[in-house]
């Protein structure tokens, strides 16, 4: 008497493998499209901020405005970083996808860098305004004009932030499928607020010094 023993079906190992995978990709889709909706919801923040800045940037309280205060070559130097910053995190993303761990690392802190450089301008310029006496409770416009610049440079502080927190999780657990889902939406981030900071450049400071 013979007995057959059972012989396994490797093909029977697919499917479950490839559940897994659609599994994995369909989060990360609907973890993107999520931080799409929270973009949206900030774009409505800063579209109110924008709207308050143009309604109140004549109210200068008898004070000097827009032209007298801004200094269009400084700001158009710390536009060039942030820009600039922009291109460099989207080299960092195809290094990422192309698997290049060290040239995502360069570029990625390169972005930090630049992005560390414009704060340092933002602030430099709003401790300027200050000692000068043009703080935001001089007048109307300057309020608007803090609230808006400081509420985007508190965003790039974040983005900042969170780009240190991906170094820490890259380092630790590389190229998951995870941490590659957090990075593009990183991404988003970082060119969302490039985008912004186009429209404060035009909004403020460029019409203001014209």
């Amino acid at each position: 008497m013979s007995t057959t023993a059972p012989t396994m079906n490797p093909g029977h190992a697919a499917p479950a493998a490839d559940h897994d995978h659609e599994h994995h990709h369909d989060a990360g889709e609907g973890t993107v499209f999520g931080f799409w909706v929270y973009l949206m919801s900030d774009l409505l923040i800063f579209a109110s901020l924008f709207a308050t800045y143009v309604v109140l940037a004549g109210g200068t309280n008898g004070g000097p405005g827009a032209k007298e205060l801004f200094d269009l070559k400084f700001v158009a130097g710390e536009t060039a970083l942030l820009l600039v910053s922009s291109l460099t995190f989207g080299l960092g993303m195809i290094a990422l996808h192309q698997k290049k761990v060290g040239q995502m690392f360069a570029w990625l802190g390169i972005t930090w860098l630049l992005g560390l450089g414009f704060m340092i301008m933002e602030i430099w310029e709003f401790n300027h305004l200050v000692h000068q006496g043009y703080g935001p409770d001089h007048s109307a416009f300057l309020s608007a004009f803090f609230a808006l610049v400081g509420t985007h440079g508190l965003h790039v502080s974040a983005g900042m932030l969170w780009l240190l927190v991906m170094f820490i999780q890259l380092k630790q657990n590389g190229l998951t499928q995870t941490n590659k889902t957090r990075m593009a939406c990183l991404s988003l981030f970082w060119h969302f607020l490039d985008l912004v900071w186009i429209g404060v450049f035009s909004v403020v400071y460029l019409t203001g010094a014209l």
